[in-house]
């Protein structure tokens, strides 16, 4: 289950609610440039794998996509996957040439709906025909969706994915107790970001809307302090900072929130019935403003204008009355369940296990995916060989033409664990190492051929693992 790294980490926490329900019939494996992997993974006890984006500057970029095939390449042989799944906005060439170098392993594009009107629009079509099959998350504001993929054919539209499980969600007694909030006062979870001028000015907005809300406790991911590091937040308000994953099974513990307005927030706290206040972040190609002011014409959140702070402030200040955020929590009950996950996970499912064929025969619920699915194989597959060449040889004329500004490329010895302690791993994933990241359990053979990819990648280089000679060795036969 492939993701890239994109602007936060919606990819991964999306491909991670499917790979949960994965679990029970298949063997999900998280395949990720997003920084938080091992976290969101270990969290969910999900096997998983970190590697570096293109645009982290650890080699030159036109090497990144073969490197990309071959790390794909020696986990498929390493693992005997049959299916590929990628969410992200654009399929790497080097997921496209994994998929040549090993034809029987199915590849799936796992594609958000609700792009904003740009230019990556423009290649849609031509992307999808190099995957063998497209699967639309649903969008609960699927009606307000005005972006290019919104009446594209090749795609199979599935319910919206979610990491809420009423389930497995904890009550409010339960999360507040595992928080540490005091149980008779209101709590609110804001999640919006903090770390440069414009977050912080929404923050600081945030804030004065809440300060008149008496003894309330706020909770966030995140240290509310500018670039300078000087606190956003009054003297006077009380935040607690908890980073825990999947936060969306303590929602219970908050009487509202305020968050951004990205797929995965907005889909956890609808159907937990959390009164919440989104504001927009239209960065990258999410439509954030049509799915945050579609909730809001529909009752089922409160929205704020980005640009606007006094707005910001005025719409937070809202969330203290409580009719309003019981309107808001009822009107959140009616929605139906959000079954995407399970529905995805069926899907890849039949794609894995060939036994599952003649059921699924039956089935008239898979009749369309089957009829699509028929449509895509047999010659096709040497056509998509074909326009693959073809496009991979106009992107070397264009960037040619017009080269990226390179990052100044890594070097050093080259650092190799297989941990899953992503406090130890943070200062090798988010700093300039040049770190690889290992399978757990993985066999002498795939640490083998991992070490050649690198030195085919980096050249002559020193490999050092994570801990010293004798702790590795233990470590990579008896990791826990």
């Amino acid at each position: 289950m492939v993701t890239s790294n994109g602007v936060g980490a919606g990819h991964l926490i999306r491909a991670s609610a499917i790979a949960r329900e994965l679990k029970t019939s298949a063997r999900p494996i998280i395949f990720s440039m997003a920084y938080s992997v091992v976290e969101v993974a270990k969290a969910l006890n999900i096997e998983c794998e970190y590697v570096p984006s293109r645009d982290k500057g650890l080699m030159p970029r036109k090497k990144w996509d073969r490197y990309l095939k071959n790390r794909l390449v020696a986990l498929i042989d390493e693992t005997g996957a049959r299916v590929i799944t990628f969410d992200g906005v654009v399929p790497y060439p080097g997921i496209i040439a994994a998929k040549l170098a090993r034809p029987h392993v199915n590849l799936i594009w796992i594609r958000r709906g609700m792009w904003q009107k740009k230019p990556q629009g423009v290649v849609l079509g031509l992307q999808s025909k190099l995957m063998d099959y497209v699967i639309e998350p649903g969008d609960v504001a699927r009606d307000a969706d005005s972006g290019p993929t919104k009446s594209r054919q090749e795609s199979l539209l599935t319910k919206p994915v979610t990491l809420f499980d009423s389930n497995k969600a904890l009550t409010r007694e339960e999360a507040r107790k595992f928080l540490g909030l005091e149980l008779d006062k209101p709590a609110v979870l804001v999640q919006m970001g903090v770390g440069n001028t414009d977050l912080d000015a929404r923050a600081s907005a945030v804030f004065r809307g809440l300060e008149n809300w008496k003894d309330l406790q706020i909770v966030m991911p995140r240290k509310p302090v500018d670039q300078e590091g000087n606190p956003l937040n009054p003297s006077h308000l009380n935040v607690k900072i908890i980073r825990h994953f999947p936060l969306a099974d303590l929602l219970n513990a908050f009487d509202a929130a305020v968050c951004a307005a990205g797929y995965n927030s907005v889909h956890e706290v609808i159907p937990a019935g959390l009164p919440t206040l989104f504001i927009a972040n239209n960065r990258g190609t999410d439509d954030q403003r049509a799915r945050a002011q579609w909730c809001a014409d529909n009752g089922f959140s409160l929205y704020a204008m980005n640009e606007s702070l006094e707005d910001i402030e005025h719409q937070t200040a809202k969330l203290q009355f409580p009719l309003l955020r019981q309107q808001i929590a009822a009107r959140c009950k009616e929605i139906s369940r959000f079954d995407g996950a399970t529905e995805i996970a069926d899907l890849i499912t039949i794609l894995a296990n060939e036994k599952y064929t003649a059921l699924v025969n039956k089935r008239m619920q898979y009749q369309r995916f089957i009829a699509f699915a028929a449509t895509l194989r047999g010659p096709e597959f040497y056509a998509r060989r074909l326009v693959n060449s073809c496009l991979r040889f106009a992107a070397l004329i264009f960037r040619t033409l017009f080269p990226h500004n390179e990052l100044p490329e890594a070097k050093g010895e080259v650092i190799f664990s297989d941990s899953r302690n992503f406090k130890t791993l943070d200062k090798y994933i988010k700093t300039q190492e040049r770190f690889e990241h290992l399978l757990e359990h993985a066999s002498g053979s795939y640490i083998a051929q991992r070490k050649l990819i690198a030195r085919e990648t980096y050249g002559e280089i020193e490999i050092t693992p994570a801990f010293d000679a004798i702790e590795v060795e233990t470590h990579l036969k008896f990791a826990s």
